[in-house]
């Protein structure tokens, strides 16, 4: 925009550049037309700021391919101006130097040109419209109407009056390999326009958070021991946010990719570069969540999985002017972070809660060298003594009881207060049954709820033994946390990082206690830590 002098006249000034620089990922829709109908949107709307110009004379002018915008622009000026109330442009002269209105004429010059000088023909110096897209450090591809495809009419079983809206399908994360990772996705029943975007990934490696995440801990259902019909969890965390849930690496529950040889490969960063990836597309096909607050959250293995995907977020955020992820946070339920920590809480918690013998503790703690990770034939003993000693009991969640029977049964009706051990087989069979894969989008395949076999339990011990680890400053010391009047567990913070514990929780923490879950997600979405009375 060009200002002269006069307190009479403004002027737009209109070069080639306009069409070579800055377009949008839809530039292959952009034309002389379309680029003349945002000029005038931008001058309405700029006389809007501007108002002391509104009565202005105002004049076009340009160079170069401007023989075509300024003429086109100022016949779109001409036609609103009869059409409109709103606005009227006092359009006066137009002006143009070195103009061309025939792209073919320019192109025959050049190759004159070249002929009589005996040189090769120049090249455009600008760069095609398709290729001058936003720059993405990773695959980005259109989006459109996508949303609306994934949109879930009814999920099979369902109970009647859902009040929010539910999505699920693939995002392709590497078209030549044909990898695509499968997601779920609740809105809020109550404040989705503002209430932060949040994404759960489960950990294994290789368990799915539609699974474990979505049906058995923190999702809008659990599924009835009839395998065919699904209740509310009245805790779920779409009361508070936004919630993803990601299949992640590719062979995880419905994700898949057609070169076999990816899930030989996978691994902590291949898996942070496709979910870095996915969120990209997904907020591509979600636009309105594009400068929402977003959080990761995730457990056990995710331990890897959610600092890894932090760190690839803002990384990017700082080479790509298309899409910057607002990332506020990450949390991180009973993480894997540090195998030594891992292997000595692991025999320190069976021993503190009278699962292993005095003997075998204290054998595994003579013989085993945490640190360097190494196992001599006597720690190796020792460590088998200890399994040998807990007996059939379920690890994660020592005082739970044990799945028996898992079978079917008709006509019973879940309730999110009772945990049932056999909720896996359930799930299972809901999932692998027709109707439901065609609810959701996806691929007819069989569904498993792990698919890769590093699975692990990781007890508090463990937690506190690799955060002491870190040596933070404390700001806030150890305290209970409520709720109801009563103990919901207990919380410390360090500088930079809150470490809380859930009273009566075992791994999948909001499986057994659903509602002190909520709150303690709830607490963290909203920078406070879980109340003192």
């Amino acid at each position: 925009m060009e200002m002269t002098g006069s307190p009479q006249k403004f002027i737009v000034h209109c070069t080639q550049h306009q069409r070579k620089l800055n377009v949008s990922p839809k530039s292959n829709a952009v034309t002389d037309t379309s680029t003349a109908n945002d000029a005038y949107n931008f001058l309405v709307n700029w006389l809007e700021m501007f108002s002391q110009h509104k009565t202005w004379d105002f004049y076009v002018s340009g160079e170069s391919y401007a023989g075509h915008y300024v003429p086109q622009l100022a016949y779109t000026v001409l036609l609103n101006n009869k059409n409109t109330e709103q606005q009227y442009l006092h359009l006066r002269l137009l002006t143009l130097c070195n103009f061309c209105n025939a792209n073919h004429s320019i192109y025959l010059h050049r190759l004159l040109k070249s002929r009589r000088s005996h040189n090769f023909p120049l090249t455009d110096s600008w760069a095609q419209l398709q290729e001058t897209r936003e720059y993405s450090p990773v695959y980005v591809a259109p989006q459109d109407g996508l949303m609306q495809v994934d949109k879930i009419d009814k999920l099979p079983g369902q109970p009647d009056n859902v009040d929010f809206d539910q999505y699920a399908g693939y995002i392709t994360v590497d078209p030549q390999a044909g990898r695509a990772l499968f997601y779920y996705f609740v809105e809020s029943p109550a404040n989705s326009s503002t209430n932060p975007l949040v994404l759960w990934l489960n950990g294994g490696p290789g368990c799915s958070s539609f699974g474990y995440g979505a049906m058995e801990e923190l999702g809008p259902f659990r599924v009835n021991s009839d395998g065919r019909t699904l209740f509310r969890n009245n805790y779920a965390w779409n009361n508070v946010a936004n919630v993803i849930f990601l299949e992640s690496p590719a062979g995880v529950g419905f994700s898949y990719s057609n070169t076999s040889a990816d899930y030989d490969q996978t691994g902590d960063t291949s898996t942070a570069n496709d979910a870095y990836t996915f969120l990209v597309n997904w907020l591509e096909r979600f636009p309105q969540y594009k400068t929402r607050d977003f959080y990761i959250t995730g457990e056990s293995y995710a331990g890897h999985y959610v600092p890894q995907l932090a760190y690839t977020i803002l990384r990017n955020n700082k080479n790509t002017n298309q899409t910057v992820i607002n990332l506020k946070g990450i949390s991180i339920g009973n993480a894997v972070i540090d195998d030594s920590a891992m292997a000595r809480g692991f025999f320190d918690h069976f021993w503190t809660h009278a699962l292993n013998s005095d003997e075998t503790h204290k054998g595994i703690f003579t013989f085993c060298d945490f640190v360097n990770g190494t196992a001599s034939e006597n720690c190796e003993s020792f460590e088998q003594k200890s399994i040998n000693e807990l007996g059939n009991i379920d690890l994660y969640n020592i005082y739970a009881p044990i799945c028996q029977n898992p079978v079917l049964k008709n006509g019973s009706s879940g309730s999110v207060n009772f945990f049932d051990p056999c909720s896996d087989a359930y799930i299972e069979y809901y999932l692998n049954t027709a109707e439901v894969q065609r609810a959701l989008h996806v691929k007819p395949t069989t569904w498993t709820v792990c698919s890769g076999d590093i699975d692990a339990v990781v007890p508090v011990t463990a937690s506190r033994y690799a955060i002491n680890s870190l040596k933070l400053p404390i700001e806030n010391a150890w305290r209970p946390w409520y709720l109801n009047n009563e103990v919901g567990g207990y919380v410390v913070e360090y500088k930079g990082l809150t470490f809380v514990t859930v009273r009566g929780a075992g791994h999948l923490v909001p499986s057994y206690q659903p509602q002190r879950a909520l709150i303690m997600i709830s607490s963290f979405l909203q920078g406070i830590i879980p109340p003192s009375t």
